[in-house]
Order: C-alpha cells, then sequence, then structure tokens
C-alpha cells in the first residue's frame, strides 16, 4: 500500500549550461561547456529530493547525451513513478531496471533525487543509508587537460603551491603515443616527487599503440593509466595490466555491476574508476566498489565533471569506503565557471570535503539555476493525475 504522505507528486527536470574555466581537452572531444541534467522530485508531504544526471562531451562519450537524459526520464522514468512511496527508493530502482533498458546516467539522477528526499525526511545524510561515512575528507585529483606542457605545469605548480591538488591526471591520447609519452615526462620532471602523475587516454589507443605507451609512461614515472584502449577489448586491457607494473584502471569498461565483474573475471584492470552515473546510480556504484573490493582490486572515486550537485552525491556514497587506494577526482564544480549551489562543497588542503546536512548535503542556488537553465525558465515537469 502507498504511503499517501511520501507519494511521489511531480518530476522536473531541466537542463543547464555552464561554461568551463579553460578548454578541457579530451582524445574525442574538447568542452567548454558542461551540460547537466537537474531532476527535482517533490513529494507529497512536501519534501524535494534533487539529482543530476551528466555526460561529457555529448555523444561523442558515450550513449547519451542531456537531451536522451531528460527525454528517458520525463517520457518513461517519471510516469512509472508518479504515485509511488517515495521511501521505496529499491522498488523505484527494480521497477526503472525493467521497464528502461540501459539510461544508466538517467537512471542515476532521478536515483539521486530518491536518496536525497529520503535522507531529508530521516534526517539524515545518505552516506547514513548505506551503512555511515568513515570519511569526512578525501583525497581529490585534478585533471591537467590544456594539451599544451607549459601551460600544464604552470597549472601543476599552482595547484601544490595553494595546497589544493597534488594528484594529477593528463588527458592524452588526441597525438601520436611519443608526442603523449614526451608530454607526460616533462610534467612529471618538473612536479617531481610533490605530486602523483596519472593519464587518461580515454579508449583512443590501439594495443600496439598501448604497448609503446605504457612503457613509456612507466620509464617517465607515470603511476596509472586508465582506459588505454577500447571497452570491450577486455584481453587487451588484461595483456597490459599483466605486462606492466604501471597501474591499469578500467572506466569506460565499468558500466554497473555486471561489467565490474567480467572486468575482474578477466583480470582487465588493476583499478576500478567508479562512477555514480556510467554505473546507473549511486545503489549500483555501491556493487561495483563491493565486487572491486572483494577481487582486491585499487579503488578510484570517478566524475563525469558533475557540478556540486552530483559531486556532493558521489561523496556521500564513496565516504562509505574505507580504503580508496586511488583517492577521487571529484573536482567537476572547480572545473565551472560558477557555482549552482548555495554552499559550495570545500577544497582544501589536497583533499574534497564530505558536505554536511542531511540528503546529498547540497541546495541549490536558484538565481543561478535560473541563469545557466537551457529552457530560461521552462520546465519538463511529470505530475500525478496529468
Amino acid at each position: 500500500m502507498v504511503n499517501s504522505v511520501t507519494k511521489i507528486d511531480q518530476i522536473e527536470t531541466m537542463i543547464l549550461d555552464v561554461p568551463t574555466i579553460r578548454g578541457h581537452v579530451l582524445s574525442m572531444a574538447t568542452m567548454r561547456t558542461q551540460t547537466a541534467v537537474l531532476v527535482k522530485i517533490r513529494f507529497a508531504d512536501g519534501s524535494e529530493g534533487i539529482g543530476e544526471g551528466t555526460t561529457i562531451g555529448g555523444l561523442s562519450y558515450g550513449a547519451e547525451s542531456p537531451e536522451s537524459i531528460q527525454s528517458a526520464i520525463a517520457t518513461y522514468i517519471s510516469p512509472a513513478l508518479l504515485g509511488r512511496d517515495g521511501n521505496d527508493v529499491n522498488g523505484a530502482i527494480q521497477l526503472i531496471g525493467r521497464l528502461v533498458k540501459g539510461n544508466r546516467i538517467a537512471k542515476a539522477a532521478v536515483e539521486i533525487a530518491l536518496w536525497d528526499g529520503l535522507g531529508k525526511r530521516l534526517g539524515v545524510p545518505v552516506s547514513q543509508l548505506f551503512g555511515g561515512a568513515v570519511h569526512e575528507k578525501l583525497p581529490v585529483a585534478w585533471t591537467l587537460a590544456s594539451g599544451n606542457s607549459d601551460t600544464d605545469i604552470a597549472e601543476a605548480e599552482e595547484m601544490i603551491e595553494t595546497r589544493r591538488h597534488n594528484i594529477f591526471k593528463l588527458k592524452i591520447g588526441k597525438r601520436s603515443v611519443r608526442e603523449d609519452v614526451a608530454h607526460v615526462a616533462r610534467i612529471k620532471k618538473a612536479v617531481g616527487d610533490a605530486a602523483s602523475v596519472r593519464v587518461d587516454v580515454n579508449t583512443a589507443w590501439s594495443l600496439q599503440d598501448a604497448r609503446w605507451g605504457l612503457k613509456g609512461l612507466q620509464d617517465a614515472g607515470c603511476e596509472l593509466v586508465e582506459q588505454p584502449v577500447q571497452a570491450r577489448y577486455r584481453k587487451a586491457m588484461a595483456e597490459l595490466a599483466r605486462g606492466y607494473e604501471i597501474a591499469v584502471m578500467a572506466d569506460e569498461a565499468l558500466n554497473g555491476p555486471e561489467d565490474a565483474l567480467a572486468v575482474v573475471a578477466g583480470r582487465a584492470a588493476d583499478v576500478f574508476a567508479v562512477k555514480v552515473a556510467q554505473s546507473g546510480g549511486l545503489k549500483r556504484a555501491s556493487e561495483v566498489i563491493a565486487i572491486g573490493e572483494a577481487a582486491g582490486l585499487g579503488l578510484y572515486g570517478g566524475t563525469m565533471l558533475e557540478t556540486g550537485l552530483g559531486t556532493a552525491a558521489a561523496l556521500q556514497l564513496f565516504a562509505t569506503v574505507e580504503r580508496l587506494h586511488w583517492g577521487t577526482e571529484f573536482f567537476g564544480p572547480l572545473l565551472l565557471t560558477d557555482e549552482i549551489l548555495a554552499e559550495p562543497i570545500v577544497y582544501r588542503d589536497f583533499c574534497v570535503e564530505t558536505p554536511k546536512g542531511n540528503g546529498i548535503g547540497a541546495t541549490l542556488d536558484p538565481d543561478k539555476i535560473a541563469f545557466f537553465r537551457r529552457d530560461g525558465g521552462r520546465t519538463v515537469k511529470a505530475v500525478v493525475g496529468e
């Protein structure tokens, strides 16, 4: 029987376009704006939950775009959830899993809003719903993605000096392997032992390129290479993980717990980059984490360059993880020219702090939301009775 007090009354989605502070160069695209899909769920008791679904580089990165995320929520997910008990988050996850195939980012956005609403009604942070936080802050990396060595070195040195970041991930894969390795080597030589240097190839290399690349990166002092080959090439990933001391991290290969299990079975990675959106939500991300932990793999908190909203949600989950061997990259809000939260997430002493408060610990700034909304204030809503 549906609890009339916590019944889901309305689900609203909106798209925000927020400029980035600089071009963010990936192997498949250069981002100058980040687009986020925000979700608001209103319940019969007057409470509200908020969530975010964000991807990278439009459709050049994955199968979902901001427009498809919004459409999937408005057309398929919302009608199935309206009128249901908002406290039954697991039931909602299972229902949507049966009715909607794929569309993990859309599912994650709605699920985050459901957990946020539940946490607020119970008067607890979402981390408590996943067993409780064991960390108040987590190490946080910064991505160097200008593509220019001198620019990246200056940026890295400033980050170290201001104690904001001492872990750097370099986006490579657009140039030749030789050029990329030389670029990474220059930066590692400049920062020395003051910082950890890793790279993300975003699937751009062939196996042959990756063999040369991993050898060169390892010799340059790089510690980790993320998804050097396409996600479906698990045997190639296994060969690379087995053949080099440098850690090999799976990212695009991880789309939920089923993929995590396949990667473990194929010994196709040393490290999991766990992303809430890519996993399909907080619950599925927690399952990916559990599989990685059980297999003895290293764990890393990955990002889809979410705003402060999505970042807060991820922090609630990862604060409950005992050992994050490789830290996190929850720097998304810092890449944007403006903040959409009333109280920004705190970054200091090379760490990011878990937000305080109930739910995911995030409150939107209404003026910023109004300014960055793509629709200029027109909403896409689903309401009980429509």
